[in-house]
């Protein structure tokens, strides 16, 4: 039973193993970014990227068809447009960056689903939203150890200036911390892993993996590190869970691990000893005197 259950779906089907093997790479990578996020009040700024990357997707698909390697460009090419364009339009005209980038991220929705219902089917406008375990190639799967590698390397450098950005952002500045250069970087990586995630779990989906686990993490530990490793093992659980949900029950594979962390989420947000629900109203003895 277990091993019909949770073993042999991996080992009877290649794409089910290299979807497996890039989405627990992803996890490792994709959550850490989002905790960060959320500290900086940016948990909203994941799924804004996530929109902003399919105009340049899209593109990809109407010049080469489903080849990976013109996907992963043009998304990558347009999220950092989305990344920089809105900071970059706020100092121009002295408006809101948040402003800037709901008007890029939603021009930028209409345009990819415009280009890819113009040139695509149905199915492949449906695949490249909500991603298709079928679509994890050999070129997917290395697109996402890439990004895991790299975004693990950066943390690896960046982790004091992030921190002291997120806590203390005046001190960081006196001690001579370039804060937009490691803000510029987060946010890069964050354009990366998405790319990466989106052909296992769509461009609409693959903010979930990032932010959803990261959420729930705040609700089991209280600093940065035991957030992110909370963030990571929630991430690597949902993964799993998620394409045996949608192998077994027949579910797309993107929204099946994304409803996963969700649940964990909801769990995490009423059992969590951090805050949840249970913990901050359950009666507590009063001190004797």
């Amino acid at each position: 039973m277990i091993w019909d259950t949770f073993l042999a779906p991996f080992a009877e089907f290649g794409f089910l193993r290299r979807a497996l093997v890039g989405c627990l790479a992803l996890s490792l990578s994709a959550p850490p970014l989002g905790v960060f996020l959320m500290l900086r009040r940016m948990s909203l700024t994941g799924d804004v990227l996530a929109h902003g990357i399919l105009p340049g997707v899209a593109l990809g698909f109407v010049l080469a068809g489903l080849w990976m390697p013109a996907l992963a460009f043009g998304g990558l090419v347009a999220g950092l447009i989305v990344a920089l364009g809105s900071g970059a339009l706020a100092r121009a005209t002295g408006g809101r960056e948040d402003a800037a980038l709901a008007g890029l991220y939603l021009t930028a929705l209409a345009a990819g689903v415009t280009l890819i219902s113009w040139r695509g089917s149905a199915v492949e406008l449906t695949q490249l939203l909500f991603g298709s375990v079928l679509g994890v190639d050999d070129a997917a799967l290395l697109l996402m150890g890439g990004a895991a590698t790299a975004t693990l390397l950066f943390l690896a450098f960046a982790w004091r200036p992030l921190i002291l950005e997120c806590f203390d952002p005046s001190f960081a500045k006196a001690v001579g911390v370039r804060g937009s250069v490691w803000h510029l970087g987060l946010l890069a990586l964050v354009v990366v892993n998405l790319v990466a995630a989106f052909q296992a779990v769509g461009s609409l989906m693959a903010v979930g993996l990032m932010m959803l686990p990261a959420i729930a993490a705040r609700h089991w530990a209280r600093d940065v590190g035991g957030m992110i490793a909370a963030a990571v093992a929630l991430a690597l659980v949902a993964t799993l869970i998620g394409l045996l949900a949608s192998y077994h029950a027949d579910l797309p594979s993107g929204p099946a691990i994304v409803l996963t962390a969700a649940g964990f989420w909801l769990i995490s947000l009423v059992v969590g000893p951090v805050d949840g629900l249970i913990a901050r109203y359950r009666p507590r003895p009063h001190l004797d005197g």
